[in-house]
């Protein structure tokens, strides 16, 4: 019968509740300010958690939540030089971190070397290691046929677990949890979360976490935050949401039936307060919105470029002159090109087929959200779109063949025509290649052959409808994990391509930011620009996709409308309350073409054609 991790020898942890006992963990008049900021992070911070308290961070994104996880664990200012100073402070004995990206806290290859790392660090006997390995695995779930398998071989919600794992061995007295179930499929989520409550007892922890509806009424404890780092509110969960519902909308925090709210409403900025108006007030970056509110309407999502300055920039058909389609402009799918097609394609790791699609088509206007488990393929097939990956078969761009093969004379060919596709990478940092901000999203444009001044410009107007104006001047490094991801996603959308690829674009995202994402990827896509999502949530593929691509083992198996599109088949579907996602006439386009499908029994790709 296998050990639990608690039959271990020397692993005990105090487990005491008693308000009067000494905290586990606690700072007491916190300042902190990063290199280059003109405002405090922190200013006379103080926190405290007790021992074996479940403890829930809650905060629009950017306020400093995983920061002062880092402070709480000593990383910060030990392994992370960062300017603070605070009254006193309280470390823990012993404490585990888990990330929201498990790949940067791997150090080995294999799964027993990475354990064995972490118990070499504590001096265990090698003849026990393999015993507290297997403990390790067992308590969080992670039941594997040999221990040396190679981590990359891992599905993502393996990956967490083994990181879980691997904290677990150093027998933590407090164990910081930095959102992570980010970048988890339902089946990920679950297993991280299920694993987290085994192994909790007796011990501290406190997590940072956007997902609240899968977690929240595991914690004793809800501290809320503002976006200028200090904290408003704290209680119980039930609590915090009943007392705070204001605040919770107005700086755009995720709250349980924030997207009901969302589908209810006309545009989800309507469900908060302005973006620019609240993070300016809390950042102490200037604010002009005009009166009225229509700010953001002037701003890049809600100015997709004047007629010149698209048809400026590269043609989605080639050869054509006529510039970008808006979907008003053609009233069936037959009357346009395909804005990509794949006919037997298959994207390849290390001469291993990792997606194969039999046939798809995707057109101008058209929002898949690509769905399925961790490991399944969804990321592999965007980098085959990209040319990142090896690939074999039919693959078109505006009804332009893009060459498959190894030819210099293909490499530039290719090159130049991926070049009509915007891409965001899952990992943000992956694309940064610049110094500043500000840089980041004006050299594309400079590529593309904008001018200086209009490079300039629309960077502005990006960064602030992103929410990042005041951070022109930072690194993109310095960016917190959820500003990384929203300027990687403004890096891409400032181009308006013609094919839009994201990699889990809201991962991170408070609620505010991520509807805003996802109506800029609304306004493009009304544009004539042709977006393919891969998500884990659900509630964006049912409320924001036109349809829904699932992968399962490395294989495209279904293409259909999304239950959402089918929600606005009806007449006057507008005014049952759905947002103004598609017009009535797209909605009947979409469901004919569906109709057709079902009639007929074709493959997906079939009827498109």
């Amino acid at each position: 019968m296998s050990k639990t991790l608690t039959d271990l020898p020397g692993n005990t942890v105090d487990a005491s509740n008693d308000p009067q006992a000494e905290p586990a963990v606690y700072v007491e008049g916190l300042r902190l300010k990063y290199p280059g900021e003109e405002r405090l992070m922190f200013k006379d911070l103080s926190f405290s958690a007790a021992r074996g308290e479940k403890v829930l961070l809650l905060g629009p994104s950017g306020c400093g939540k995983s920061t002062l996880l880092q402070v709480l664990s000593g990383m910060i200012p030990r392994a992370t030089e960062v300017p603070m100073k605070c009254e006193a402070q309280k470390l823990p004995a012993s404490w585990g971190y888990v990330f929201q990206d498990p790949d940067t806290q791997f150090c080995m290859p294999f799964v027993d070397e990475e354990l064995a790392f972490v118990l070499e660090n504590q001096c265990v006997p090698r003849e026990q290691m393999e015993e507290r390995m297997q403990a390790a695995l067992h308590a969080v779930g992670l039941e594997l046929e040999s221990l040396h398998v190679k981590i990359a071989h891992l599905s993502q919600g393996m990956k967490q677990r083994l990181a879980l794992a691997s904290a677990l061995l150093l027998e933590p007295e407090v164990l910081f949890l930095d959102e992570p179930s980010a970048l988890l499929d339902p089946e990920g989520r679950e297993q991280i979360w299920t694993a987290v409550k085994a192994v909790s007892s007796g011990r501290t922890l406190i997590i940072v976490e956007h997902r609240i509806e899968e977690m929240a009424e595991y914690a004793d404890r809800v501290v809320l935050f503002g976006p200028d780092g200090a904290i408003l509110g704290e209680g119980t969960p039930a609590d915090v949401f009943a007392r705070y519902s204001r605040e919770l909308k107005e700086f755009g925090i995720w709250y349980p039936g924030v997207w009901d709210d969302y589908a209810q409403s006309p545009s989800g900025r309507e469900i908060f307060a302005p973006l620019e108006a609240s993070s300016g007030a809390s950042s102490g970056a200037s604010s002009s919105a005009s009166s009225g509110g229509s700010r953001q309407d002037d701003s890049f999502a809600g100015d997709l470029g004047t007629a010149a300055q698209i048809q400026n920039r590269e043609r989605l058909y080639s050869g054509e002159e006529s510039g970008r389609l808006n979907v008003a402009d053609f009233t069936s799918a037959e009357q346009s090109k395909p804005a990509v097609q794949l006919a037997e394609f298959s994207g390849k790791r290390w001469d291993k087929a990792v997606i194969t699609v039999q046939g798809a088509e995707v057109y101008p206007g058209d929002f898949i959200a690509i769905v399925g488990p961790n490991g399944a393929g969804k990321s592999s097939l965007l980098l085959s779109l990209m040319g990142l990956l090896n690939a074999e078969g039919r693959y078109l761009l505006g009804g332009e063949e893009v060459p498959l093969g190894k030819g210099r004379r293909n490499r530039k060919q290719k090159e130049r025509m991926l070049r009509r596709i915007g891409f965001v990478f899952q990992n943000p940092e992956l694309q940064f290649v610049t110094e500043r901000v500000s840089d980041e999203v004006a050299y594309s444009l400079l590529v593309d052959g904008m001018s200086s001044d209009e490079a300039a410009e629309q960077a502005s107007r990006t960064l602030e409808r992103f929410g990042l104006d005041g951070k022109e001047s930072r690194h993109p490094y310095q960016l917190s994990t959820g500003q990384k991801r929203r300027l990687s996603v403004a890096t891409a959308m400032a181009r308006q391509p013609a094919v839009l690829l994201l990699d889990e674009p809201t991962f991170g995202q408070d609620a505010r930011n991520t509807f805003a994402i996802l109506e800029m990827c609304e306004r493009l896509r009304r544009a004539g620009t042709a977006i393919m999502m891969v998500t884990h949530e659900m509630r964006i593929a049912e409320q924001a996709a036109t349809h829904i691509w699932e992968i399962r083992q490395g294989q495209l198996v279904s293409c259909m409308a999304s239950p959402r599109l089918a929600a606005r088949r009806a007449p006057g579907f507008q005014e049952n309350g759905y947002p103004p996602m598609w017009s009535e006439g797209e909605a009947k386009e979409y469901a004919a073409r569906e109709e057709n499908k079902e009639s007929s029994g074709k493959p997906y790709a079939e009827v498109r054609s």
